[in-house]
């Protein structure tokens, strides 16, 4: 064996090995810089808000077996280049909420974050996958700074409700766990769960807005008493009405 190749094949290898780590790093840092941002809204709504939106949180990289798989699967060009062009949930995010306005609500709240840029929305609530899937897909670029450069990293954001987490886990889990074909029965009887998935949201969103209402109704409530027993307190009403506007 020629030690020189053999030196120079060892080389390459560490070089590749540090190429790639450098490469996986970039998607955990920008995977970390989204979930703080999610942090912080989350921690705001608990803190200053009635009410928060957002009950779970999940992220994930992608393993390096699974971007080579999708690679293969989609006939793209095995590289790192090629997987940062082609492979846009390397960093993936998983969202759930409470009711379908929230998905809508916390989806405006990310875009409008000024050093996120958006690459593309796809709204599966409003136009479900034929099989019953739904959720918002986001795909954002995330700015990531590192010691001697700065970089764009796309980072896949999933925002669901949770009868929709609940069907899209076990719908997964089920056709993990069968790899043949899927019956036409039950690929009908999937979509038919997750029709009655979707009944369940809507259900739940008008009884959602309806106690909205009932709080708006007692906080006019409260706003009254205050300003008729303003000689006890002693607080102008501008002041206290200013207290009850979001």
């Amino acid at each position: 064996m020629n030690p020189t190749v053999t030196s120079i094949d060892l080389n390459q290898l560490k070089t590749y090995r540090t190429e790639a780590t450098r490469f996986m790093m970039l998607y955990k840092f920008a995977l970390d810089e989204m979930n703080t941002k999610i942090k912080i809204l989350q921690e705001e709504f608990q803190l200053m808000h009635e009410y928060n939106p957002i009950e779970h949180v999940n992220s994930r990289l992608k393993s390096p077996e699974s971007i080579l798989k999708k690679l293969h699967r989609k006939n793209y060009k095995i590289s790192l280049d090629s997987i940062k062009e082609n492979i846009k949930d390397v960093a993936g995010i998983r969202i759930t909420c409470s009711f379908i306005s929230d998905c809508y609500h916390l989806s405006e709240m990310i875009q409008k974050q000024s050093d996120i840029k958006i690459i593309e929305v796809k709204d599966y609530l409003k136009n479900p996958k034929p099989n019953g899937y739904k959720s918002l897909h986001l795909i954002l670029e995330v700015p990531v700074y590192m010691s001697d450069r700065h970089d764009s990293v796309c980072v896949e954001v999933q925002i669901r409700t949770i009868a929709m987490d609940f069907w899209a886990s076990l719908e997964h889990k089920i056709y993990y766990k069968y790899n043949k074909e899927i019956p036409e029965r039950l690929i009908q009887e999937l979509k038919e769960a997750a029709d009655s998935a979707a009944i369940l949201d809507q259900k739940m969103e008008e009884l959602h807005k309806e106690v909205d209402e009932l709080k708006g109704q007692e906080k006019t409530h409260e706003l009254e008493q205050l300003l008729m027993t303003n000689e006890s307190i002693n607080l102008p009403p501008n002041f206290l009405k200013s207290l009850f506007n979001d």
